[in-house]
């Protein structure tokens, strides 16, 4: 058998994966699927502190997979804050999450910001190490969560 054909199935999924802004209005049932899984179910984060009132107002970001299912969601505020990073546990390691992060940071600077920022979940400060964000501030709690502030400048030299 041929050992391409042996590869993890998901391999080729990321390759029709598609990475856009959206309003949360034309995404809410596709961001509410994702959040609600990773911040609810897994994390065990309080609606009331995901949902915050503040989707409206903010940039979002959606990965959709290659059957038009959603596997990502972040958003950036008004501010340049970037939060609500989520993908779904069986998409996570594949590069998804840097290809919103990406997207997230390139609209901010194309919007004039000269930085960005993000409050991380301790256990995902190397991620956004790797993403070019520094650490910027000690340890505090999030929705119970230990957080760190993290900040990227992204002003053209």
């Amino acid at each position: 058998m041929d050992r391409l054909s042996d590869q993890d199935d998901s391999r080729s999924k990321n390759h029709c994966m598609k990475v856009t802004i959206r309003s949360f209005r034309e995404a809410e049932s596709d961001i509410r699927f994702v959040r609600d899984i990773v911040f609810g179910q897994e994390q065990n984060v309080a609606r009331e502190v995901d949902w915050d009132g503040k989707d409206s107002q903010s940039i979002q970001v959606v990965a959709i997979d290659g059957d038009d299912n959603p596997v990502g969601t972040g958003r950036m505020q008004p501010d340049g804050k970037i939060g609500r990073l989520a993908v779904l546990n069986s998409w996570r390691g594949q590069g998804i999450g840097q290809k919103m992060l990406r997207v997230l940071v390139e609209t901010a600077e194309k919007k004039g910001f000269q930085e960005v920022f993000l409050h991380a979940q301790v256990h995902a400060i190397s991620f956004y190490e790797k993403c070019r964000f520094h650490k910027d501030g000690e340890e505090f709690l999030e929705a119970g969560i230990p957080h760190v502030k993290m900040t990227r400048n992204i002003s053209k030299i």
